[in-house]
Protein backbone atom coordinates (compact mmCIF):
# COMPACT_ATOMS: atom_id res chain seq x y z
CA UNK A 1 0.00 0.00 0.00
CA UNK A 2 2.77 2.53 1.07
CA UNK A 3 4.05 1.80 -2.10
CA UNK A 4 0.86 3.17 -4.24
CA UNK A 5 0.61 5.94 -1.68
CA UNK A 6 3.86 7.36 -2.65
CA UNK A 7 3.11 6.98 -6.95
CA UNK A 8 0.13 8.82 -5.68
CA UNK A 9 2.18 11.58 -3.66
CA UNK A 10 5.33 11.83 -6.32
CA UNK A 11 2.89 11.71 -9.59
CA UNK A 12 0.46 14.75 -8.11
CA UNK A 13 -0.54 18.29 -9.25
CA UNK A 14 0.01 20.60 -6.78
CA UNK A 15 -3.19 22.80 -7.45
CA UNK A 16 -2.77 25.29 -4.54
CA UNK A 17 0.43 25.66 -1.89
CA UNK A 18 0.30 25.83 1.98
CA UNK A 19 0.59 29.49 1.21
CA UNK A 20 -1.98 29.76 -0.78
CA UNK A 21 -4.71 27.92 1.24
CA UNK A 22 -3.38 29.78 4.86
CA UNK A 23 -4.25 33.06 2.94
CA UNK A 24 -7.94 31.12 1.58
CA UNK A 25 -7.82 30.11 5.72
CA UNK A 26 -7.31 33.92 6.76
CA UNK A 27 -10.30 34.67 4.46
CA UNK A 28 -12.93 32.22 5.60
CA UNK A 29 -11.84 33.27 8.94
CA UNK A 30 -12.56 37.28 8.58
CA UNK A 31 -16.29 36.55 6.99
CA UNK A 32 -17.23 33.90 9.73
CA UNK A 33 -15.90 36.21 12.34
CA UNK A 34 -17.80 39.20 10.85
CA UNK A 35 -21.13 37.17 10.29
CA UNK A 36 -21.17 35.13 13.27
CA UNK A 37 -19.83 36.42 15.93
CA UNK A 38 -22.73 37.43 18.03
CA UNK A 39 -24.63 34.09 17.29
CA UNK A 40 -23.44 31.44 20.68
CA UNK A 41 -21.81 29.18 17.57
CA UNK A 42 -21.34 25.66 18.18
CA UNK A 43 -18.72 24.44 15.61
CA UNK A 44 -19.18 21.11 14.41
CA UNK A 45 -16.19 19.58 12.84
CA UNK A 46 -17.08 17.16 10.48
CA UNK A 47 -14.45 14.32 10.60
CA UNK A 48 -12.13 13.10 9.56
CA UNK A 49 -11.87 15.34 6.53
CA UNK A 50 -12.56 19.06 8.06
CA UNK A 51 -9.98 18.25 11.15
CA UNK A 52 -7.09 20.37 9.54
CA UNK A 53 -9.39 23.06 8.16
CA UNK A 54 -11.39 23.28 11.87
CA UNK A 55 -8.21 23.15 13.70
CA UNK A 56 -6.65 26.26 11.75
CA UNK A 57 -9.68 27.72 11.42
CA UNK A 58 -10.09 28.03 15.41
CA UNK A 59 -7.20 29.89 16.58
CA UNK A 60 -8.22 32.37 13.78
CA UNK A 61 -12.25 32.66 14.81
CA UNK A 62 -12.05 35.68 17.49
CA UNK A 63 -15.43 35.16 19.66
CA UNK A 64 -16.66 33.01 21.78
CA UNK A 65 -17.96 29.31 21.11
CA UNK A 66 -18.07 25.54 21.52
CA UNK A 67 -16.73 23.35 19.54
CA UNK A 68 -17.98 19.12 19.03
CA UNK A 69 -17.14 16.67 16.05
CA UNK A 70 -19.53 14.76 13.93
CA UNK A 71 -18.40 11.52 11.55
CA UNK A 72 -20.72 11.01 8.61
CA UNK A 73 -18.90 9.49 5.78
CA UNK A 74 -19.69 8.22 2.58
CA UNK A 75 -16.44 7.22 1.23
CA UNK A 76 -14.71 5.01 4.37
CA UNK A 77 -11.23 5.76 2.90
CA UNK A 78 -11.76 4.39 -0.52
CA UNK A 79 -11.96 6.40 -4.02
CA UNK A 80 -15.46 6.15 -4.43
CA UNK A 81 -18.58 7.38 -2.18
CA UNK A 82 -21.06 4.87 -0.91
CA UNK A 83 -24.10 5.04 0.97
CA UNK A 84 -23.82 7.20 4.27
CA UNK A 85 -22.62 5.73 7.61
CA UNK A 86 -23.09 7.53 10.59
CA UNK A 87 -19.82 7.10 12.99
CA UNK A 88 -19.79 9.64 15.61
CA UNK A 89 -22.89 12.38 16.85
CA UNK A 90 -22.36 15.10 18.58
CA UNK A 91 -22.53 15.19 22.75
CA UNK A 92 -23.63 18.80 22.69
CA UNK A 93 -27.20 19.70 22.50
CA UNK A 94 -28.02 21.40 19.06
CA UNK A 95 -31.51 22.61 20.36
CA UNK A 96 -31.48 26.43 19.61
CA UNK A 97 -28.19 26.40 18.54
CA UNK A 98 -26.43 28.35 15.52
CA UNK A 99 -24.32 25.94 14.13
CA UNK A 100 -21.38 25.79 11.60
CA UNK A 101 -20.31 22.80 10.29
CA UNK A 102 -16.46 22.78 8.65
CA UNK A 103 -15.63 20.39 6.32
CA UNK A 104 -12.86 19.86 3.76
CA UNK A 105 -14.52 19.98 0.50
CA UNK A 106 -17.54 20.19 -0.70
CA UNK A 107 -17.84 17.65 -3.51
CA UNK A 108 -21.14 16.72 -4.65
CA UNK A 109 -22.46 17.78 -1.24
CA UNK A 110 -24.74 14.57 -0.17
CA UNK A 111 -22.59 14.07 2.95
CA UNK A 112 -22.51 17.13 4.22
CA UNK A 113 -26.49 18.17 3.57
CA UNK A 114 -27.06 15.02 4.71
CA UNK A 115 -25.33 16.97 7.99
CA UNK A 116 -27.07 19.82 7.73
CA UNK A 117 -30.78 17.95 7.88
CA UNK A 118 -29.52 15.85 11.00
CA UNK A 119 -28.65 19.29 12.76
CA UNK A 120 -31.94 20.43 12.24
CA UNK A 121 -33.71 17.60 12.95
CA UNK A 122 -31.58 17.65 16.24
CA UNK A 123 -33.15 21.38 16.59
CA UNK A 124 -30.61 24.21 15.65
CA UNK A 125 -31.40 27.05 15.13
CA UNK A 126 -29.52 27.82 11.89
CA UNK A 127 -27.10 25.84 10.44
CA UNK A 128 -24.26 27.37 8.20
CA UNK A 129 -21.40 25.38 6.94
CA UNK A 130 -18.32 26.34 5.32
CA UNK A 131 -15.67 24.25 3.48
CA UNK A 132 -12.13 24.26 2.47
CA UNK A 133 -12.46 23.96 -0.86
CA UNK A 134 -15.67 24.14 -3.43
CA UNK A 135 -15.47 21.18 -6.21
CA UNK A 136 -16.64 22.28 -9.41
CA UNK A 137 -18.97 19.28 -10.72
CA UNK A 138 -21.38 19.43 -13.42
CA UNK A 139 -24.45 19.01 -11.47
CA UNK A 140 -26.70 20.82 -9.05
CA UNK A 141 -25.43 20.16 -5.45
CA UNK A 142 -28.32 19.88 -2.41
CA UNK A 143 -26.00 22.25 -0.14
CA UNK A 144 -24.25 25.42 -1.02
CA UNK A 145 -21.54 26.44 1.39
CA UNK A 146 -21.95 30.15 2.76
CA UNK A 147 -18.02 29.69 3.58
CA UNK A 148 -15.75 28.81 0.74
CA UNK A 149 -11.68 29.08 0.72
CA UNK A 150 -10.91 28.13 -2.68
CA UNK A 151 -12.69 26.05 -5.39
CA UNK A 152 -11.12 23.53 -6.93
CA UNK A 153 -11.51 21.66 -10.42
CA UNK A 154 -13.32 18.28 -10.63
CA UNK A 155 -10.44 16.09 -9.86
CA UNK A 156 -9.17 13.45 -7.07
CA UNK A 157 -7.28 15.85 -4.52
CA UNK A 158 -5.28 15.08 -1.15
CA UNK A 159 -4.03 17.00 1.39
CA UNK A 160 -5.25 19.68 3.86
CA UNK A 161 -7.68 16.77 5.22
CA UNK A 162 -8.27 15.55 2.15
CA UNK A 163 -7.21 11.68 1.64
CA UNK A 164 -6.29 9.26 -1.51
CA UNK A 165 -7.38 5.92 1.26
CA UNK A 166 -7.12 6.98 4.21
CA UNK A 167 -3.68 8.36 3.74
CA UNK A 168 -1.89 12.07 2.60
CA UNK A 169 -4.51 14.41 4.85
CA UNK A 170 -1.58 15.76 6.02
CA UNK A 171 -0.29 17.09 3.09
CA UNK A 172 1.09 20.62 3.63
CA UNK A 173 -1.01 22.12 -0.28
CA UNK A 174 -3.76 20.66 -1.96
CA UNK A 175 -2.66 18.20 -4.33
CA UNK A 176 -4.63 16.53 -7.83
CA UNK A 177 -3.82 12.92 -8.14
CA UNK A 178 -3.20 12.09 -12.09
CA UNK A 179 -3.28 8.96 -12.31
CA UNK A 180 -7.09 8.22 -11.49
Amino acid sequence: MLKEIKHIQDTADLLYSESQVESALDNMAKLINNSLADSNLLLLCVLNGGIITAGKLLTRLNFPLTIDSINASRYQNKIAGGTIEWLLEPKTSLTDRTILLIDDILDEGITLAAIKDYCIEKGAHKVYSAVLLDKEINKTKPITAEFVGLTVENRYLFGYGMDYKGYLRNAAGIYACKDL
